[in-house]
């Protein structure tokens, strides 16, 4: 991204940040009240709000220690779901153009809605004001509601019964959706679904959402066939009309 393109007004970029910064924020809450009900302790549940952040991570991790899925089951499906922020990282640093000091820092913020909202942005200038209030606003209420929820797992007693635990998934579905646009992605999208729901009753809990990443490769090798067909189609229509 250049300089260069339509002006967009700084308090705009701020206010649409902290819209979404606030709106996701909240979900700590639930995450905090999912985390304790999991039997993790208050500093545990803490630590993954300030050290992991980001929210589809930390609730596979609860909901499969809450499931009986054994710790490595639980990190590893958290981890295949965080690595998609790395991609993330790789499109931010060229719009962004951080500095090198300064790096490390907004590394612990690229998540899917500080993405969001930078690559909404016309000009770099509100790329980086998107970035940071969207980073900072959602960072600093997100561990406040993970601390709040998890004093107070205890009064509100079984989360499965207030269904705080779909909370944060719903949030992430409603930032997701909007974002598949081609019939690839929809497909890759589908099809990781199906994996994962089909899979619950008959593999350890945390394992399907490692076998829902399959979805991905799957789908893109299917359209490579596809689309491969179809130039094969058109060059033996190109040499015939010859």
């Amino acid at each position: 991204m250049s300089s260069e393109g339509t002006a967009k007004p700084d308090s705009a970029v701020v206010r649409d940040a902290l819209g979404v910064g606030v709106a996701v924020g909240l979900s700590g809450f639930a995450f905090g009240v999912t985390s304790a009900g999991s039997g993790l302790g208050l500093l545990q549940t803490c630590a993954l709000s300030l050290l992991v952040f980001t929210g589809a991570s930390q609730f596979a991790l609860v909901g499969a220690l809450a499931a009986g899925g054994s710790p490595f089951t639980a990190a590893a499906g958290a981890f295949f779901l965080g690595v998609r922020n790395a991609f993330y990282g790789l499109r931010l640093s060229q719009m962004l153009a951080v500095p090198r000091a300064l790096r490390p820092f907004a590394a612990q913020w690229v998540i899917d809605e500080t993405t969001a909202v930078t690559l909404a942005q016309p000009t770099r200038r509100a790329a980086r004001i998107g970035f940071t209030v969207t980073g900072l606003s959602l960072y600093l209420l997100w561990n406040l509601t993970t601390l709040l929820g998890a004093l107070g797992a205890k009064a509100i007693g079984d989360t499965d019964a207030w269904g705080l635990d779909a909370a944060g998934p719903a949030v992430f579905l409603a930032l997701l959706a909007p974002m598949l646009k081609t019939r690839t992605e929809r497909a890759v999208a589908g099809l990781a679904v199906l994996l994962g729901l089909g899979l619950l009753p008959a593999l350890p809990a945390g394992v399907p959402v490692l076998v829902a990443a399959l979805a991905a490769p799957v789908a893109l090798f299917v359209e490579g066939r596809r689309m491969g067909r179809t130039r094969r189609t058109a060059a033996g229509g190109t040499e015939e009309d010859r």
